[in-house]
């Protein structure tokens, strides 16, 4: 099938959230074709270019969520246009700056499917229940959001997007009509010019994929999202929406995976407004109220109508998918798959470590990125109180930033300046050299080249945070074969299933006393180091994640209706419309053997190569290949 993945500062690019994720799963689906729709977050992401491509990559198309928007033709101003852009554009700031309560009921929304026309007040057909957009919310107000949505979308593809309107002074107006509104929240009635502006210029940017080429013939005849059979949206966010567009216009099946809830990260980034959260204005400033307010509304709402409208989503945790249901999910369409991690690296290690070297059994490792929500401060204090009971324990603390970007704030110096105050250097006698029993090292120096050395340079590796989604490095600690202590935060006690200890956050005398108690009892971390490493060889590994995958892709395909163009007269399905060989590469010609069946074999010039979705059909001809003529928004064909 021809798959159309959706990805938000990520995959194909060289650095970005779930790349390596998407990389795998493609990799690892190589029987299927993928097109790549891929929305950048910033300027130094394009720079790094992308990662390596494999062959059944037929297409990769981009747009960016920062800078300017691209002009286009045709202008914007017209009586027409304007009156429309403020009837949508003012259904849909009614819905972000509206109190959070009772509403109508639902059933007011837009219909979706092939040939769905926008305000007709139809029923949303057979989607599920509409949840709300945040915790509370009324559903007539997600009604409202989804029709003023959808229709700038037909806006934006009847006159050539919408860059121009939503930063005009009509957007402006409109948006402070909705937030004095008699019961708009006090949040959003305190909103000054300024703050519409910075929210109107986020809405811009988080919007920029209703103005995108992607949805039918574009230059060169390029089908974009209408030739796709599957669109997979591999976060939450502005990538939805293009998948939103395709189910509504074509009836294209929408699957959402979600490993990290987008909605989560704008309540955590949204006072920082930092690169890599959600679109908001640029330059890292600081968001006064009234803007935070407005802007989390509006991914809230945004959330709601992805989840009401994906056939199947796929949570990468218990946890996110607990935030899921409660921003109204239907449980019936959600369906658990852990993250597909490399286990090979970590092979040699596991085996061999399952009980720790000498000097090393006395040894805690704690790996990451030193910032507040690993809370590297209660490890220390936690550190501290081992010592009064284990005087020769020892803390490695191993940081996988590099250069320049771990230094970026006063965080890490913090750190160092208090393991100096509370661990001063210590000799074994009056004429050795004093050394402090905690270390601070990178990912990379002599002494630990990889993850894998870094995992096995103790004999209990710990977990600090306060904030945690899917923790990744816990999972490499299992891979290993190390007995893990940890805060109960995020998915940890979903990941560690018992294998391992875990203690309530912001509790430095628990998290000693965890670690105590391991490492007093050196068999006891063995057997917890072995069970870790079983399961998370069962749970966590790329083959269980692409397996899992495979049979979602197939199983959605199952339930989808026919494609308007392979339905006969009366309506009925065409059988075999479609050559069972229209997704083999190289040359074919027809059968030479005279029997009459049309079989295709293989001629001279396939034993040579041949130019990649250019076969000789002696059939009926499939759809239009992959990879023909260029297209404004494309970055490779």
């Amino acid at each position: 099938m021809r798959v159309g993945l959706l990805t938000e500062g990520g995959y194909p690019y060289a650095t970005g959230d779930a790349r390596v994720w998407c990389d795998r799963l493609v990799r690892g689906l190589a029987q299927h074709e993928f097109e790549v729709y891929a929305l950048s977050r910033g300027p130094g992401q394009e720079a790094t270019g992308w990662g390596e491509l494999p062959r059944h990559v037929g297409r990769v198309r981009t747009a960016p969520l920062w800078g300017e928007p691209e002009p286009r033709r045709g202008g914007w101003g017209g009586r027409r246009q304007r009156r429309r852009f403020a009837e949508h554009f003012g259904e849909l700031a009614t819905a972000i700056s509206a109190p959070y309560g009772s509403g109508a009921p639902y059933g007011s929304g837009v219909p979706y499917g092939p040939g769905a026309s926008h305000g007709s007040g139809a029923s949303h057909g057979a989607s599920a229940p509409h949840g709300s957009g945040v915790p509370g919310c009324s559903t007539d107000q997600a009604d409202r959001f989804a029709n003023g949505l959808h229709g700038l979308a037909d806006l934006a593809g009847e006159y050539g997007g919408l860059s121009a309107a939503l930063r005009s002074e009509d957007a402006v107006r409109t948006l402070e009509r909705a937030c004095r509104t008699l019961g708009a929240p006090h949040g959003a009635q305190r909103a000054r010019v300024a703050d519409l502006l910075n929210v109107t210029e986020a809405l811009e940017r988080a919007l920029r994929p209703l103005s995108l080429d992607w949805y039918g013939e574009g230059a060169g005849g390029d089908p974009g999202l209408s030739g796709v059979d599957l669109c997979h949206t591999a976060t939450g966010g502005a990538a939805v929406l293009p998948g939103l567009l395709a189910k509504r216009r074509f009836g294209t099946p929408l699957l959402l995976t979600e490993y990290g809830v987008r909605l989560r990260e704008c309540y955590l980034t949204g006072a920082a407004g930092a690169e890599g959260g959600p679109p908001f204005p640029e330059g890292g400033r600081p968001l006064s109220g009234p803007v935070r307010s407005l802007l989390t509304a509006f991914h809230g709402r945004l959330a709601a109508e992805a989840y009401a409208r994906a056939d199947l989503i796929t949570p990468g945790n218990t946890h996110t998918r607990r935030w899921q249901e409660r921003c109204g999910a239907d449980r019936e369409r959600l369906r658990t798959v852990y993250p597909g991690m490399d286990a090979a690296r970590f092979a040699e290690v596991g085996e061999q470590c399952a009980a720790p070297s000498e000097g090393d059994d006395r040894t805690l490792v704690w790996v990451g990125r030193i910032e507040p929500p690993k809370d590297v401060i209660a490890l220390l204090h936690a550190f501290a109180e081992v010592r009064r009971w284990q005087p020769d324990a020892r803390l490695r603390i191993i940081e996988t930033r590099r250069g320049e970007d771990a230094e970026q704030d006063g965080y890490p110096a913090h750190c160092r300046a208090l393991a100096d105050h509370l661990f001063p250097d210590e000799a074994a006698d009056a004429h050795s050299a004093g050394d402090s029993p905690v270390s601070f090292e990178r990912l990379g120096d002599p002494e630990v080249p990889t993850l894998a050395d870094a995992y096995a340079a103790g004999g209990v590796v710990v977990l600090s945070s306060v904030v945690e989604g899917f923790p990744v490095g816990l999972v490499e600690a299992m891979f290993c074969g190390r007995a893990t202590v940890s805060t109960d935060v995020g998915a940890v006690c979903e990941v560690i299933g018992g294998t391992g200890l875990v203690v309530p956050p912001r509790n430095p005398r628990a998290l000693a006393d965890a670690c105590l108690a391991l490492l007093s009892d050196a068999e006891r971390c063995a057997r917890l180091g072995a069970a870790a490493r079983a399961r998370a060889l069962e749970l966590f590994t790329v083959e269980q994640n692409v397996a899992a995958f495979r049979g979602i892709y197939l199983e959605l395909m199952s339930h989808c209706p026919v494609p308007r163009e392979e339905v006969g007269e009366g309506g009925g399905p065409l059988p075999f419309a479609r050559p069972a060989e229209a997704h083999v590469p190289g040359r074919w010609t027809a059968g030479r053997d005279g029997d009459g069946f049309g079989h295709r074999t293989p001629g001279p010039a396939a034993s040579r190569p041949a130019p990649e979705h250019t076969p000789t059909w002696a059939g009926p001809p499939p759809r239009e290949p992959l990879g023909v003529g260029p297209c404004p928004s494309e970055e490779r064909a």
